[in-house]
């Protein structure tokens, strides 16, 4: 059994590619992908989004304003409402996006820090976005005190020292299709040195499809095309890292199976 540690199920494409939600998570089963954490990234969509998934006892979700998002909208009160709904286990996804866009770093920077205040607050591990922000990343998190409610770097393509680092602080690292990317040569090298019970697997679906089909809208069905490549990578078979990253989703999240 898999999770889908990190999709994005209101953003799918329901018009050509999927019947409905039903189809999407009917697809993923087939693959034996059962669990799903469906992450928000920003207020004005996350009412939707958690009306789409409110039927599904095996979708989870995440509040949260994404590095990119940051000029959404944002609102403190209405934010640590949605952030303790029952069914939300995370928050985020949030942190800070350089690369995209420097030009909003100190909003960024500001956003960050108050939704992983709400997440020490509230005992909800956070889900993080970094790209070229390896520094202050860190910094805030360890400022903030982010080793208390802990979380996962998603989508991970850093260095092997942020993954150790974050691992010391008590995060998780989760790997996408990106590992599978001909051209994701140094991520390779990290993920197979990374420890398996600190890995989880994702999609952030409908972003990054796997080889082999990339350049097609992802889904969570392709989260086993990432479990067989780390496989691959670490000398394991899949059903190692099917155990040990479904073990590390409902360890993080404080979740039990349904």
């Amino acid at each position: 059994m898999l999770v889908d540690s990190h999709c994005h199920l209101d953003k799918l494409d329901y018009d050509k590619l999927h019947t409905g939600i039903d189809d999407v998570l009917n697809k993923a089963k087939e693959r034996g992908v059962e669990y799903f954490l469906s992450v928000g990234v920003t207020l004005a969509a996350f009412p939707k989004m958690m009306e789409l998934i409110a039927p599904y006892d095996n979708v989870f979700a995440s509040c949260g304003i994404h590095p990119l998002d940051v000029e959404s909208g944002y609102e403190s009160e209405q934010f640590k409402a949605y952030a303790s709904h029952e069914k939300v286990v995370a928050i985020g996804e949030t942190g800070l996006d350089y690369h995209y866009q420097p030009e909003t770093a100190e909003l960024q920077q500001k956003l960050f820090r108050e939704q992983v205040r709400v997440a020490v607050e509230l005992n909800k591990p956070l889900i993080i976005h970094t790209r070229m922000a390896r520094e202050d990343t860190m910094r805030i998190l360890r400022e903030e005190g982010a080793e208390k409610c802990g979380g996962v770097l998603h989508c991970f393509t850093e260095d092997l020292d942020m993954a150790l680092a974050a691992i010391e602080l008590g995060f998780y690292i989760s790997i996408s299709g990106i590992v599978t990317f001909n051209t994701a040569s140094d991520l390779k090298n990290v993920v197979s040195q990374l420890p398996l019970d600190r890995l989880l697997v994702e999609t952030d679906s409908p972003f990054l499809a796997p080889i082999p089909y990339r350049g097609k809208q992802n889904q969570p069905a392709y989260t086993r095309e990432v479990a067989q490549y780390i496989a691959l990578l670490k000398g394991v078979s899949v059903e190692e890292v099917e155990q040990a990253t479904t073990k590390n989703f409902f360890t993080l999240f404080s979740l039990a199976k349904q």
